[in-house]
């Protein structure tokens, strides 16, 4: 690899931000065909692409998710929204009709439908793909940003998306080319030191937390709507605690019964 490229790869990396307005024109057809060919071309494991990719610009579906993924308007205004989705249908659906149930009564094995391990594997592999098609797109001047909260609604999505059983939606993407003017600042990551570790994990102590969140801390507004003290409060009752990961909990719960190694 040249030096050039070296510092193209570093450029994107340094550069991406996760973006919420959009250029007002769709994709070009060879611009998604790029997307697909990067997120394709990702790591998997087993050589399985337990994943899948709904591609989706249908104005009115993505209305549905601007209000389904925890009320945000800007989801409907992206030329194009791809949901990754972790799946093993498509593998058991394989398994049945090339007769694994009978293979397994033959060789005294029990043939299980995918668990709990099965679908976190799926969502790996189809998170790695989603990054691919993060890095791809930025490539092409083309912006994105994760949902996270895709994996709310279970049933209102598994409906609208058409989702069989054993197929899960665990990242959403909402992609557009970047305005005239519009590229900001990457926001800061923490330092290195409380994030990479070396040869064992380390659990950083009061004080460290203190150092790592000193920036964040020093921005905290007493007058929040939420009555908090500190900016560990706040952040509770902002992301871990709020409502929408009540929801996204109580939905992945109820996807989660179908990931149970059932015998089939």
């Amino acid at each position: 690899m040249t030096q050039d490229n070296n510092q193209t790869i570093t450029e994107l990396l340094r550069k991406r931000i996760s973006l919420r307005k959009f250029a007002d024109q769709p994709l070009k057809q060879e611009d998604v065909d790029w997307i697909i060919e990067g997120a394709m071309r990702a790591p998997t494991a087993g050589n399985m692409m337990l994943y899948s990719m709904i591609l989706i610009t249908d104005a009115n579906k993505k209305q549905i998710l601007s209000e389904t993924c925890d009320h945000q308007p800007f989801i409907a205004k992206a030329p194009l929204i791809i949901v990754f989705v972790a799946d093993y249908q498509r593998w058991f659906d394989y398994y049945q009709s090339s007769n694994v149930k009978m293979f397994c009564t033959d060789h005294g094995l029990e043939f299980r439908g995918p668990d709990e391990a099965d679908l976190l594997l799926a969502c790996s592999d189809a998170l790695i793909a989603a990054q691919n098609a993060v890095i791809a797109a930025e490539s092409r001047g083309i912006g994105s940003c994760y949902i996270g909260d895709i994996m709310e609604n279970y049933e209102k999505h598994r409906e609208l998306l058409n989702l069989p059983e054993w197929v899960f939606p665990v990242g959403m993407l909402c992609f557009g080319y970047y305005p005239e003017g519009a590229r900001l600042a990457p926001r800061p990551r923490f330092e290195r030191k409380f994030i990479a570790f070396a040869e064992q994990y380390h659990q950083l102590t009061p004080e460290e937390l203190a150092e790592m969140l000193a920036i964040r801390e020093s921005a905290f507004s007493p007058g929040n709507p939420f009555g908090a003290k500190n900016f560990g409060q706040w952040m509770y009752a902002r992301k871990t605690g709020a409502q929408f990961s009540t929801e996204m909990a109580r939905s992945v719960r109820e996807a989660l019964k179908s990931w149970r190694g059932d015998l089939i």
